[in-house]
């Protein structure tokens, strides 16, 4: 275990979140389990984050920003800690997420990251490996912070009917994914539309595929492998994934057929049915 007085904030933004955080609770005069208390978290955790065991959360970082007067410090550096625990090969990926004024994605089968929910993400993230699963939960759901930023981006996204039906994590976990989608109904910046089943043969029969879009760089066009990503700003690969996506907005439902098949789904295949005498069956 790393002694405290050994940690090194160099090291890494986790490891620079630490000393920083320890460097202001002492200045204020506070133990780790005063200062607790007035985050309402346990001093144990604030230990084990002073020393790198542990990654601090958005949540965690705003009550010890407001508590020990950093003036926003611990906000700011919890995301670079949280992309520092990113793959490697991703790093690069929240990185643009992070830039783009706007993201134009096509999933073929299931949600993307930037909208999930908890427990969506901890089903997808699971499904092989679930060491550090909180962590990689936390870390993935970080990503989302961008739609908190002053301007932040555009996104659209096309997804297949067939992630409707994918039955990640389960029955009640793919109903709150859905009901999740529909709450932004109303956000001009987050559209949504589904690719239906009807759509037959379509431009996106490749596999998933993500534009990002700047206010003075070229565009970019990202693609995953297993364990790799590939992001290209290649003008032939733009060129084509631009027409691709055009194609696949075009062949997609509106975005209000698409609200609808939404919640036609979240209600026909994973609401509470009952029998009859009213009471509910699985």
């Amino acid at each position: 275990m790393t002694h405290i007085n050994a940690l090194d904030p160099g090291a890494s933004p986790l490891d620079y979140y630490g000393f920083e955080l320890r460097r202001y609770r002492e200045g204020a005069g506070l133990t780790q389990k005063q200062l607790g208390d007035i985050v309402n978290y346990t001093g144990s955790l604030v230990g084990q984050i002073e020393t790198a065991r542990k990654l601090p959360t958005p949540e965690f970082s705003e009550r010890a920003d407001a508590a020990l007067g950093t003036g926003g410090l611990l906000s700011r550096l919890v995301e670079l800690v949280m992309r520092s625990q990113l793959p490697a090969w991703f790093q690069q990926v929240a990185e643009l997420e992070a830039r783009a004024t706007e993201i134009c994605t096509f999933q073929a089968h299931m949600v993307h990251g930037l909208l999930q929910t908890s427990a969506y993400a901890r089903a997808t993230l699971g499904a092989l490996d679930r060491t550090g699963l909180d962590d990689r939960t936390a870390v993935r759901l970080a990503r989302q912070r961008i739609f908190e930023k002053g301007e932040p981006p555009v996104l659209w996204m096309v997804m297949s009917e067939a992630a409707l039906y994918q039955e990640i994590g389960g029955r009640e976990t793919v109903r709150g994914q859905l009901a999740h989608l529909l709450s932004f109904e109303s956000n001009p910046r987050i559209n949504i539309q589904v690719l239906p089943f009807s759509a037959g043969a379509h431009a996106g029969l490749q596999g998933s595929f993500t534009l990002f879009r700047f206010a003075s760089d070229p565009t970019i066009v990202y693609t995953e492998g297993y364990g790799s990503g590939h992001p290209t700003a290649n003008s032939d690969t733009v060129k084509d994934c631009s027409l691709r996506y055009d194609h696949l907005q075009a062949a997609a439902l509106s975005l209000k057929d698409s609200a609808e098949l939404i919640r036609h789904a979240m209600e026909e295949r994973y609401g509470e049915h009952r029998d009859s005498d009213g009471d509910p069956v699985a």
